[in-house]
């Protein structure tokens, strides 16, 4: 579960996907209103000059509309001029920026890192422009669409935010501060990026893993292995690995990245951001970024994680109790000393014996059956057919990487070009560790009148084909994938007029909504009967096996899930403090309510990259989205067929084109035809007492 959640992209075979044609670039680019204008061959010159180029003309833009008598000020020359200068800021920058996430090149990603510096630099001076401020309150309501009434309303809402209300001194304060937060921030996620440490194991050492992962591991002149703490390596360790002593010095090394420079770092950015909430007169970081979710202040996020840790608790504490007893048992067959505790490197490997014992799951198995090729095959004519839409290769695109795919997507009745999206599914150095989706060109009205083309970027970790065995997946990856491309189908569906709603700008509690409630496909026997075929014989997954990976949906379901409740609380404890220990705060919440204790000498907030990433006082989103995305899922698709066209058809017009121009919560009323319900939420996690009070 945590492994799915670290968000916040083998070369895939070339498939016959829906319609079987492949269209060349230039065809991509004369079918659709406006092209993808990505280039991705930019020399760090080149992304240097193109940063300075954007930043001056993102200038003079404001500097013009700052600069309006008051009287004079207009919708077109204020709040249409800001939109399309934003538009052109959301379009350009990505490329400048998004390479440090995954570019080959060191000296490409050190420049795009440079710029997003840059760029975050700018962020803060142009949201902090009193004069823009002015004008923009200046301006009257009337005659505005539903949209243009709330891109103005977030604007001045915005304003607000950054303090210009406040004193020119307050205001330079917030100004500094911010821009030497953004830096920290780019600066703590470009370490974790650059983490290339590896341990080197005897085949001994590394009993209980299967020969197909050994074989994948890089030797050393001795032929000991070379296991690194990328996912792809770690997690199956962890999982598998019958040598405890192993495990505990991987989840050592994999806790302590970055811990010396990230921990100094996080907890900088703690004050700093406590620092800049109480100059806007809040009473923590966690009360100003929580005003414009829909839980709307810390109080309620306290309730909502303290509800779901009481009705998790009794559960932890009987699943704590087999998982000892397990240990128990194993240590007097191997002969290991028994501590009688649960240690943080016991409970991937117990949870997963958990799944074999109760479920009778077999992973060594189940993996041979979720080729990559296959399972993405299956998946994009899972979304096709759901959401109404084309997938189509694109020919000789202008790429990253040789491995990386662009595909374009078109609505099946009307043939229109929707929009494009890259597939960057396998690690390699200085890469992105986990996986996401990164919007790259927002779909929105340009000033022309005409729809933007959306693009949008899927990065994963996947593991490698290797000579004689394609790429396999776990079931867990398989999820991790529907999830990510949900969040693309978010991005590329958008049809909204101004940049500042497009795909996943949504509220931050909300944002996972829509790719969350996807994952449920990867549940149900007829989707997964799509996306899995044998990488030898092409047989299907028998129906025991299958029956089986279904009903271990609720394996470990307290454990996941109380670790999730540790991670938000931390969080919230992190942003309601002026200062904090970072690895005191984590210790002490995996102890109080995950009742295993931190590992000595580790700090997981180091690594945490959510904390840097956007995610500051908000990683409660996950369980909080969780509520509506199984509300949605449960109450038209499971009721009215989960591959119902109708269904998906309506789901892609109310959720995922409206993108942020609707509030989220009004969303999920429009499209459930009520106010929303958690008892989807509890019954999904296995949780017998229905808990019926409504959101």
């Amino acid at each position: 579960e945590e492994e799915r959640k670290q968000r916040v992209c083998k070369p895939l075979l070339r498939m016959t996907i829906a319609s079987g044609s492949v269209l060349s670039a230039r065809d991509c680019s004369q079918a659709g209103h406006v092209r993808n204008t990505l280039r991705w061959n930019l020399s760090p010159d080149e992304i240097r000059t193109m940063t300075d180029s954007l930043i001056a003309r993102v200038k003079k833009v404001y500097d013009d509309v700052g600069s309006l008598n008051i009287e004079n000020v207009s919708v077109e020359n204020t709040l249409m001029t800001l939109a399309n200068a934003k538009m052109d800021y959301a379009s350009s920058r990505h490329v400048l920026a998004f390479p440090q996430y995954v570019c080959p090149s060191k000296e490409l990603r050190s420049a795009s890192t440079e710029a997003e510096k840059r760029l975050s630099e700018l962020d803060v001076e142009i949201n902090m422009r009193e004069d823009v401020f002015k004008r923009i309150t200046a301006l009257q309501k009337d005659n505005l669409s539903a949209e243009e009434k709330r891109f103005l309303d977030r604007l001045v809402t915005l304003g607000q935010r950054k303090g210009l209300h406040l004193s020119k001194d307050i205001q330079e304060e917030i100004k500094r501060t911010s821009k030497l937060i953004s830096e920290l921030s780019i600066e703590f996620n470009k370490n974790l990026n650059e983490e290339s440490k590896f341990l080197i194991f005897s085949e001994h050492e590394l009993g209980g893993l299967a020969a197909t992962f050994l074989s994948g591991l890089d030797k050393t002149a001795e032929g000991r292995y070379k296991v690194t703490l990328e996912y792809p390596h770690y997690y199956p360790l962890m999982k598998r690995c019958h040598n405890p002593e192993t495990r505990r010095k991987m989840e050592m090394a994999f806790n302590s990245r970055c811990k010396e420079v990230n921990t100094a770092i996080l907890e900088e950015l703690i004050q700093l951001r406590a620092k800049v909430a109480h100059l806007l007169g809040y009473g923590s970081h966690a009360e100003y970024v929580l005003e414009i979710n829909m839980a709307k202040n810390a109080s309620n996020v306290s309730d909502f994680l303290g509800m779901f840790h009481e009705t998790l608790k009794p559960v932890g504490i009987k699943e704590r109790k087999y998982i000892l007893a397990l240990k128990k048992r194993e240590c007097l067959m191997k002969g290991y000393q028994f501590d009688e505790k649960i240690n943080a490197w016991d409970l991937p490997y117990y949870m997963n014996q958990v799944e074999q014992r109760k479920f009778a799951v077999d992973k060594d198995k189940l993996i041979e059956y979720f080729p990559l090729d296959v399972v993405t095959e299956g998946l994009f004519g899972i979304y096709q057919e759901l959401l109404g839409l084309i997938f189509t290769e694109v020919e000789q695109a202008d790429v990253w990487h040789e491995n990386v795919k662009l595909y374009s997507a078109r609505d099946t009745e009307t043939g229109e070009e929707i929009g494009q999206f890259y597939l960057d599914l396998h690690p390699r150095e200085g890469k992105y560790g986990h996986a996401g989706c990164f919007g790259l060109q927002p779909g929105c009205r340009g000033p022309d009148g005409k729809r933007r083309l959306p693009v949008a970027a899927m990065v994963a970790n996947f593991t490698k084909p290797r000579k004689g065995c394609p790429s396999l997946l776990q079931h867990h990856e398989v999820e991790t994938y529907f999830h990510e491309f949900g969040h693309v189908m978010h991005e590329i569906c958008s049809k909204t007029a101004f940049s500042e709603f497009s795909g996943t700008m949504v509220e931050t509690d909300f944002v996972e909504v829509p790719s969350q409630m996807l994952e449920n496909w990867v549940w149900e026997k007829e989707p997964l009967r799509r996306m899995s075929c044998h990488y030898k014989d092409g047989t299907s997954i028998p129906d025991e096996l299958l029956d089986k990976l279904i009903a271990s949906r609720v394996a470990n379901t307290g454990l996941m899930n109380l670790r999730q409740v540790v991670l938000s609380k931390v969080d919230q404890s992190l942003h309601t403090s002026p200062r904090a220990d970072t690895a005191e705060v984590f210790a002490k919440h995996c102890q109080d309510i995950l009742g295993i204790p931190a590992t000595p000498g580790t700090n997981m907030t180091a690594s945490f990259s959510h904390l840097a990433g956007g995610y500051d006082g908000q990683y409660y989103s996950y369980l909080w989205s969780e509520v509506y995305s199984m509300d949605i899922f449960f109450s038209r698709f499971k009721k009215e067929g989960i591959m119902n066209p109708k269904v998906g058809k309506e789901y892609r017009r109310v959720i995922l084109e409206a993108g942020g121009s609707v509030d989220g919560m009004d969303m999920v009323k429009t499209f459930l035809g009520r106010a929303p319900y958690q008892d989807a939420f509890f019954q999904c996690k296995g949780l017998v007492n229905s808990q019926e009070a409504s959101m």
